[in-house]
């Protein structure tokens, strides 16, 4: 599939849901909108994207203000069939475009240290590694990634 035809949006309220369909496709346990609105409470600057091809929702970019200054990339995602054929790049290039525009300095990630693909993934699109800490809900070690948008 030509991933130069993905639209890539921001998803307002009324498309939230194809973001969580999309979350409950690829990962466990499953969550209703309820909990992602329950998680945005209190945040600045909640940004959820949405990728598209030929109408049909292919993946999802969500964040928030962690900090004057520090856009934090909560989560994300492309359904398998269309990996590695940059419709997450896209994603993520459309984030740092807008947080970029709002004048933040960084985005910040995590991720669980076997989940291999996104490390090398952010890696390659030029994050650098600034921590490690031990998540005792997934028995695993989260690795925190930074760019700087300057």
């Amino acid at each position: 599939m030509n991933v130069a035809n993905t639209d890539i949006i921001i998803a307002d309220e009324n498309m939230l849901g194809h973001a969580v369909e999309l979350y409950n496709s690829i990962f466990r346990p499953r969550y209703d909108v309820g909990y992602f609105h329950r998680r945005f409470l209190g945040r600045h600057n909640v940004l959820t994207l949405l990728a598209r091809i030929d109408g049909r929702p292919v993946g999802f970019w969500m964040g928030f203000e962690l900090k004057p200054g520090m856009f934090y990339h909560w989560l994300g995602a492309v359904v398998p069939d269309l990996r590695r054929q940059g419709v997450a790049r896209q994603l993520q290039e459309a984030q740092q475009a807008w947080a970029r525009d709002h004048e933040y300095e960084y985005i910040r990630c995590e991720c669980l240290n076997h989940q291999r693909e996104f490390i090398h993934f952010a890696i390659e699109v030029g994050y650098d590694i600034v921590g490690i800490r031990w998540d005792s809900t997934h028995a695993d070690n989260l690795v925190a990634f930074e760019k700087s948008l300057a």
